[in-house]
């Protein structure tokens, strides 16, 4: 295994500075296979600080699916990030990809983490309340969600206000998705460890790269700023 492994699921602890830059996590969307989304993959890896990338798939087929971890992964890990697929521990555990990112404390959450952990990075999203956000982090969670993966299903000042909740309470990292440029700003500052880019971000229409950098000068000037 690439020594990736190794170093991803250190991205997700958390430090106990006054103020941690965030760094910026990427969320696809949903793909049939490779090709058509590994340009864009390359440039926005250098194009800001990425500590993970979540690929999500169009097709259930588990071998276009596998294909297609097998194709980004060396794309997104080149660069020290951490490839998560969504909710299928089998996938992540045989396809080279560095962990599942699950949706709800269902019975797939507890399978993730006993099947991944702790080689494997695992993460939770789809937290309905305060009370399941702590029930989350009373496991072996590598850090929480605020946000929907797609727009539209959580305010974005929903999402700000329990990252901010939670980032000030509690040890585990969190993650904050932005679906809009103009989100970034103030999630940057929330205290969040990870700033999320919707699948939108993918359609902007001067490129991802452009997107990303924008995001990232967000990120520096709240460090700048703190």
């Amino acid at each position: 295994m690439s020594g990736v492994f190794d170093r991803a699921p250190c991205c997700f602890e958390k430090t106990m500075n006054d103020f941690q830059k965030p760094r910026l996590y990427l969320i696809t969307p949903p793909i049939a296979e490779a090709e058509s989304l590994a340009p864009a993959l390359k440039a926005a890896m250098g194009a800001g600080d990425i500590a993970c990338v979540l690929v999500r798939f169009s097709t259930a087929d588990e071998g276009a699916r596998k294909k297609i971890v097998k194709a980004l992964a060396p794309l997104v890990q080149a660069v020290g990030a951490a490839l998560l697929v969504p909710e299928d521990t089998l996938l992540a555990a045989r396809s080279g990809a560095d962990g599942v990112h699950v949706e709800g404390l269902g019975e797939n959450f507890s399978a993730a983490l006993e099947s991944l952990k702790p080689e494997r990075i695992v993460g939770v999203g789809t937290l309905s309340n305060r009370d399941e956000a702590m029930r989350a982090g009373e496991s072996d969670v590598d850090y929480l969600m605020f946000g929907a993966l797609d727009p539209g299903a959580d305010s974005a000042a929903a999402v700000l206000a329990l990252a901010a909740w939670w980032a000030e309470l509690f040890n585990v990292p969190c993650v904050a998705v932005a679906h809009r440029p103009e989100e970034v700003d103030a999630l940057a500052r929330s205290g969040a460890e990870f700033v999320a880019l919707g699948p939108d971000f993918f359609a902007d229409a001067r490129g991802i790269a452009a997107a990303v950098a924008q995001a990232q000068a967000a990120l520096d000037r709240a460090e700048a700023e703190a």
